[in-house]
């Protein structure tokens, strides 16, 4: 049965070419790209230049709303700098949860590592282990092979029982090839 009620059932354009509810506006959003987007922010954030930014913002925004005149000042050091105080605390709260989310992605890219090095080093195992067997076979396989020695041994052991043979021949009377 067809089903008629759905948005997708129209069949003379392609699905990729077809509108969705929600309009794009150029880019679609990545959860890869804020993700770099998190961790570049929570590398620099970790810098010795970050900090020194931010210690010469303050400065200079204590500096500023203490020594310019009454009229300019912007952030009064009467009320404790009260705009400075809320632009950290926006600083602040927006930096954490994004160092947070840097930490995960960090932790899943450990978790994926991890799991390869363990897959690794249980293949080395396994190679290893068969290489051990392979050698042992090896080994065996030596001890059975005859050597020059006692291939010399048969020899004249062989020839041995041919010249008593001979010797038993001419005994007999019997011509000797």
């Amino acid at each position: 049965m067809a089903r008629s009620n759905r948005q997708d059932s129209r069949l003379n354009s392609p699905k990729g070419l077809r509108s969705n509810f929600v309009p794009r506006f150029g880019m679609r959003p990545s959860r890869d790209r804020f993700g770099r987007f998190t961790e570049g922010i929570a590398r620099a954030m970790g810098t010795p230049w970050f900090l020194l930014g931010l210690t010469i913002f303050a400065a200079a925004w204590l500096f500023y709303n203490v020594t310019a005149p009454i009229g300019w000042r912007f952030d009064s050091a009467a009320n404790g700098f009260t705009a400075l105080t809320l632009i950290l605390s926006l600083q602040a709260s927006y930096a954490a949860p994004l160092i947070l989310l840097a930490q995960n992605r960090q932790d899943d890219r450990d978790r994926v590592q991890i799991e390869q090095d363990r897959q690794r080093a249980e293949r080395n195992l396994n190679d290893t282990e068969y290489l051990a067997r392979e050698v042992v076979a090896l080994r065996l396989a030596m001890t059975d092979m005859a050597t020059k020695d006692f291939i010399r041994a048969e020899l004249r052991s062989l020839l041995e029982d041919l010249d008593r043979e001979r010797d038993r021949d001419r005994a007999d009377g019997k011509p000797v090839a």
